[in-house]
């Protein structure tokens, strides 16, 4: 089969999103939720590639609590150049941080507080006497995956050490769950599972893919509080997929540390390769629109995706075209010899949900492996482990659809 043109592609997918009023979407750059803009007194200012944990859990309230903000986007000094505007605004340069009422906070706990003072408390606050304990466990559960994932382990048993540590620790937020009759840390929904949810995510990401470990299968009360965060289209609209996070971990935790476990070498694959259909990522049913939806984000970006691909243009738009006509009909259509390499730059430098959301991004992963393995097994260049530089955002600041 011959590759679809751009036309032909376009008439192939429909899908919209309303950025300003529909579910939670990492493009959004004003959020209303059916007021009047004249009334907004928020303005979010958080990172470019809707990865930082603590930009998440802020993001998660203002959505949950439905208050309607701005969102003003920066880069991530990994990633790229710090905005001088910002700067001027927050010199540290520290994200996120937050316009109420024309004052600026910084400090994640501390812009919680403040919208509670402003709008009042998403469930128990911050300084409920239910809720204090749990940010306390939060803080043990993160120290310990510190200390597993982020030290060498060979030395006199330490990695066992470590993981028995985190281990023990997990055990006890199971426990916690354990005490109230929903899947939540209390009774509703509300400030304590806000407060978990960006580095538990990480950890089911990071975990599976250095060490071997399924945080989400090993521990079954967990399990089914992912379950019930997956239930929230506020969470799935921030939520991100295990390749985004083991590969953007490395630069902002100082590195990561991966064991001598076979299981360990099989899931690196898994995330790296595929099948990524199946990962213990995310187990809410499919939308029906992700393959539509991948299709849709690509064509928005096209030649911002061709231009900074290593790959010529020539070689690198019709395997493009090739694997997105794969993604939409499933037949096989071969790209150009030597494409192999360009796809896989491209597979690898998705990031959720910056680009598009979890499923999208599988099927556009899948689309791109599938093609790419037509030609040859040849990988794109490796992803830098100390920086992101790959990902500056720069190139995509201005859309260009050609």
């Amino acid at each position: 089969m011959d590759a679809l043109t751009w036309t032909e592609l376009s008439a192939l997918t429909n899908y919209t999103a309303d950025p300003i009023e529909g579910p939670t979407n990492a493009q959004s750059r004003l959020r209303l939720f059916g007021q009047a803009e004249s009334g907004i007194r928020v303005t979010l200012y958080r990172d470019n590639h809707a990865w930082c944990p603590y930009c998440q859990k802020i993001w998660l309230w203002l959505e949950e609590k439905k208050i309607p903000y701005r969102i003003q986007k920066v880069t991530m000094f990994c990633y790229g150049q710090k905005e001088d505007w910002y700067k001027r605004i927050v010199p540290s340069g520290m994200l996120p941080a937050l316009a109420l009422d024309g004052r600026i906070i910084t400090e994640s706990d501390d812009i919680l507080l403040a919208l509670e003072q402003a709008f009042g408390p998403l469930g128990a606050g911050m300084t409920d006497a239910n809720v204090l304990p749990l940010r306390q466990l939060e803080r043990l559960l993160f120290r310990a995956w510190c200390s597993w994932l982020c030290q060498p382990g060979g030395w006199f048993g330490q990695e066992k050490s470590n993981r028995q540590q985190f281990v023990n620790v997990v055990q006890k937020v199971e426990t916690a769950l354990r005490q109230t009759p929903g899947p939540y840390f209390l009774e509703e929904f509300g400030t304590a599972d806000v407060i978990f949810t960006p580095y538990v995510e990480r950890m089911n990401a990071s975990l599976y893919y250095y060490k071997g470990y399924s945080l989400r299968e090993e521990h079954p009360t967990l399990s089914d509080w992912f379950d019930a965060m997956e239930s929230r289209e506020t969470y799935r609209g921030t939520q991100s997929d295990f390749h985004t996070h083991v590969h953007d971990l490395p630069p902002q935790m100082g590195g990561c540390y991966e064991n001598d476990d076979a299981q360990t070498k099989i899931n690196q694959r898994r995330v790296d390769e595929g099948p990524w259909s199946g990962l213990p990522d995310v187990t809410y049913a499919e939308p029906e629109n992700a393959k539509a939806e991948a299709l849709a984000r690509v064509i928005k970006h096209r030649d911002n995706i061709v231009a900074v691909n290593p790959a010529e243009a020539t070689l690198f738009e019709p395997a493009l075209r090739s694997a997105l006509t794969y993604l939409m009909t499933q037949e096989d259509c071969l790209p150009p010899a030597g494409s192999d390499v360009a796809l896989r730059y491209l597979r690898d430098r998705i990031n959720v949900p910056r680009d598009m959301s979890i499923y999208a991004a599988k099927h556009l992963r899948a689309a791109l492996e599938h093609t790419a393995a037509l030609v040859g097994d040849q990988q794109g260049p490796p992803i830098p482990i100390r920086h992101r530089r790959d990902q500056n955002p720069v190139a995509f600041s201005v859309v260009t659809t050609g």
